[in-house]
């Protein structure tokens, strides 16, 4: 069974075609400094946590949590144990560190595996934290704005197995039971994985509720109501949770599937849904450095009339009568639809020939996510292509050192000097069945970072698209677009995160008031102010 695939579609409006570049500005930048008592509880990775995926989970983890609701509150762990929580008044000072909460073991003296400890703000009034050893703990906050001196109050705590870090949670309320559910994240040693890393990567998913208890002289009582596991092979770019738990989005270079419900293995492994059926190509394709060549096979006895083409600058649509549309979707990169053009060839295919927009940049596909075309390459293309290769191919180890291009070895690369995979996905899973209702093939579209735009919705997350960076909000109560292009970074889809992070404060019609850097024994703040 194919996936359901779908499509991100841009909204034009939000995009400056006419945008030249950035102006540097001198203007000096306010900066804030606190000393801390104790230094911030960083976990350095152990020599059995080598991988890729271990560096990107654990070792790049961000120590300093922001408050989407109180933005002018940070918290961070200490080495003491401590929930610490900084008041920041950017037009004045920083507040002194005030403790809301302290573990009560020390998690670093404890034996065994261990992890960063990792916070969740789930809502205005709860939070759910991780010790780094397996144990989870629900804390009632109160209103932190209003409150940030009152203690967080405990009612939830219980060890769920291997260490782990929360990578999302929520609240709601149904049928008046309040519900938390939280996203963990696990990266586990796995045996049957002889030819990869050794490891595999779990998202579980956790229900709990106060459902226990419900007598009207009966204390209502915190308790995991639902476990779900998730597999996958690689640590995923963006995870998150759907409001009021009904389902769960997830964007990875290799795809997650379900695997067990409250410890049980499904009946029906959801991997299965991944397959794609066999079937001959029903469209060949070429291509230049100026234009694309599609050819598509129609059914015997279609005329011109029958033809339903639609071309956007980076949509194509065709169909033929009142039938499902043999193409339809997101181009592989923006085309000039004036200088496009189709015919019917020998009444048994059509041609469409679509103009490049940027002449150069070769596609992997024409549309996104469609597998079923085939890509015929020319006798020159493939005569280039074998000279450009031919001194990885040489039979000599290296027979020409003085080359600029000597010959590679992969067995030398680490899994850093790889370059991404073009099955980067975008799923959404339904809550109720487990299985994939959305699918979007990412291709080109590199992961930038993530971040909460308004804390009543989910995290929105930021792709490149050509040499821009386009932020896309979820609308999961959108059947059918449930990823919003909502901003647009000019001219920044080839920026380093880093870069892209010192700018993201310039993004209209959001501001982003605050750039923090922490440090082992200090926390310095950056405020920058950009009028709308």
């Amino acid at each position: 069974m194919a996936l359901p695939n779908c499509s991100l579609k841009v909204n034009k409006e939000l995009l400056d075609t006419s945008f030249e570049s950035y102006r540097l500005s001198l203007d000096s930048i306010p900066t804030y400094n606190v000393e801390l008592d104790a230094a911030v509880a960083e976990v350095k990775l152990k020599d059995s946590q080598y991988t890729l995926d271990h560096v990107r989970a654990f070792g790049m983890y961000n120590y300093l949590h922001i408050d989407p609701w109180y933005e002018d509150s940070v918290y961070f762990v200490d080495s003491k144990g401590r929930v610490l929580n900084l008041t920041v008044t950017l037009d004045t000072a920083l507040g002194k560190p005030c403790e809301m909460f302290r573990f009560e073991s020390d998690p670093s003296s404890c034996e065994g595996e261990q992890l960063c400890a990792s916070l969740s703000l789930t809502s205005a009034t709860w939070a759910t934290l991780s010790d780094g050893t397996g144990k989870l703990t629900l804390l009632r906050t109160s209103k932190r704005g209003e409150s940030s001196h009152i203690k967080w109050e405990p009612v939830f705590s219980e060890r769920l197995g291997e260490p782990f870090i929360i990578v999302h949670s929520l609240a709601h309320m149904l049928s008046n039971v309040h519900t938390i559910e939280v996203l963990l994240l696990r990266i586990q040693k796995d045996p049957s994985d002889t030819k990869g890393s050794g490891f595999s990567i779990s998202l579980e998913w956790i229900t709990v509720d106060n459902s226990a208890g419900q007598g009207e002289n009966e204390e209502r009582k915190y308790g995991v109501r639902k476990r779900r596991m998730m597999k996958g092979k690689t640590v995923p770019h963006y995870t998150a949770v759907e409001p009021l738990g009904k389902g769960i989005i997830v964007a990875s270079e290799k795809p997650f599937a379900f695997t067990e419900v409250d410890g049980l293995p499904l009946e029906e492994p959801p991997a299965e849904d991944m397959e794609v059926e066999n079937s001959d190509p029903i469209y060949f394709w070429q291509q230049t450095e100026e234009d694309v060549t599609v050819c598509v096979r129609l059914p015997e006895g279609t005329t011109k009339d029958d033809i339903r083409f639609k071309l956007a600058v980076d949509c194509l649509r065709v169909g033929v009568g009142d039938h499902a549309p043999l193409l339809d979707g997101q181009l592989f990169a923006p085309v000039d639809p004036e200088a496009s053009s189709w015919a019917i060839k020998d009444d048994k295919s059509l041609e469409v020939s679509l103009q490049k927009r940027s002449e150069g940049p070769l596609w992997s596909e024409v549309v996104l996510g469609d597998r079923r075309g085939e890509y015929l390459m020319s006798d020159e293309q493939k005569s280039q292509l074998q000279q450009r290769l031919s001194y990885l191919t040489a039979e000599d180890l290296n027979p020409n050192p003085e080359k600029d291009k000597p010959p590679c070895n992969a067995q030398e690369l680490e899994d850093c000097d790889m370059f991404p995979e073009d099955s980067s996905t975008l799923m959404r899973f339904d809550g109720a069945t487990l299985k994939p209702t959305h699918v979007v093939s990412l291709g080109s579209h590199q992961f930038l970072f993530s971040v909460n735009t308004d804390p009543s919705e989910m995290p929105a997350f930021c792709l490149r698209h050509d040499v821009d960076a386009l932020l896309w909000q979820p609308r999961p109560h959108q059947d059918n677009d449930i990823w919003e292009h909502i901003s647009t970074f000019n001219a920044l889809g080839k920026a380093t995160c880093k870069q892209i992070l010192m700018l993201s404060v310039t993004l209209k019609p959001l501001n982003f008031l605050l750039i923090v850097i922490l440090q082992p024994e200090a926390i310095s703040f950056f405020s920058l102010f950009i009028p709308v």
